[in-house]
């Protein structure tokens, strides 16, 4: 299995079916299911267990009969390939609009197989977390003591600092994904990370790491990044490639950094102030302006008090100004 490697074509893909689920794209929902005979569908209900070509038939039915949601919020999402086959690993947040205040916690594993050179789901299975200790009786925690053992040994490469974190993200992806077909969007997402990643490195910031379809990086000085986030914002507005749109968020503060990666409360907020901006919007935190001052020669609108979640309260976000 020495071939296996992330696939952020296959993440484009799952998002893709995750998107068309809520949103009752149904031939969208069916389309993406594979047309073997040894197409599987695991539910979350102990007699949901089907395999044939009359699930791809009923699938969409299958969802359809599903409350509206009032929301699904992607907590986690990971996807690999490995010649021919690929599998693609997701937890969501869900809640319905019968009764939004219960939340879910719906795990998927998606296996896909090429088909006539366009990836299809060949089995599905999802499932609602259940605690070992009240399935049976015990805890197993072997991996989780293993894992945090690691991750603490892991600890001794760690250093503290500060920086300023950006996250990018790709406004309304699924869509133009489904416009395009996976193979053109994948070579643009590409496209599109080589152009980030050269903007990102010309300015003197880190590209950390791609997710899916945004980016995430980090930066010395606050200034640079903001200048970095309007240089992403005119490229992107300027290429001759398809019309997409982003949104970014920034914020400065102390972080944990690895080798290869930085953690922190810091990490977090900046993500979610990605996440609270509208379409070409470039939010910077409160943290951040106060950085910057007045003599940058950068230019603010009034600041918005914002939730951003998992953190309490309301937040002071600015928004960046770039337009030419």
């Amino acid at each position: 299995m020495s071939d296996v490697r992330p696939s952020p074509e296959l993440l484009a893909v799952a998002r893709r079916w995750f998107d068309a689920v809520p949103n009752r794209r149904a031939r969208e929902i069916g389309n993406l299911m594979s047309e073997s005979p040894h197409l599987t569908f695991v539910g979350t209900d102990e007699d949901e267990l089907w395999t044939g070509r009359a699930v791809r038939d009923g699938v969409a039915d299958f969802f359809g009969a599903v409350p509206d949601f009032a929301r699904q919020d992607e907590i986690f999402g990971a996807a690999y390939e490995c010649g021919t086959v690929g599998w693609a690993i997701f937890t969501h947040e869900v809640s319905f609009l019968n009764d939004p205040s219960e939340v879910f916690f719906v795990r998927n594993t998606l296996v896909f197989t090429l088909e006539h050179g366009t990836w299809r789901i060949i089995h599905r299975h999802g499932s609602v977390p259940y605690p070992n200790a009240d399935f049976t009786g015990a805890d197993q925690s072997a991996i989780a003591d293993l894992v945090a053992a690691a991750q603490e040994g892991f600890a001794l490469d760690q250093r503290e600092g500060f920086a300023t974190v950006m996250f990018t993200d790709i406004v309304n992806s699924a869509r133009i994904a489904s416009v395009m077909g996976d193979r053109l969007w994948s070579a643009e997402i590409a496209r599109h990370f080589d152009t980030l990643r050269r903007i990102i490195e010309q300015g003197g910031g880190q590209f950390v790491k791609s997710l899916g379809d945004g980016t995430m990086s980090s930066f010395a000085a606050p200034t640079a990044a903001l200048q970095a986030a309007r240089a992403i914002q005119t490229a992107v507005e300027q290429s001759d490639g398809p019309s997409i749109t982003l949104r970014v968020g920034i914020h400065s503060g102390p972080v944990v950094q690895t080798e290869a990666d930085f953690f922190g409360s810091v990490v977090n907020k900046a993500a979610r102030i990605a996440a609270s901006a509208g379409a070409r919007e470039i939010r910077v935190s409160d943290a951040t302006r106060t950085m910057v001052g007045d003599r940058s020669g950068l230019a603010f609108d009034a600041p918005a008090s914002v939730a951003l979640k998992g953190f309490e309260g309301e937040h002071l976000v600015y928004r960046l100004e770039w337009s030419t």
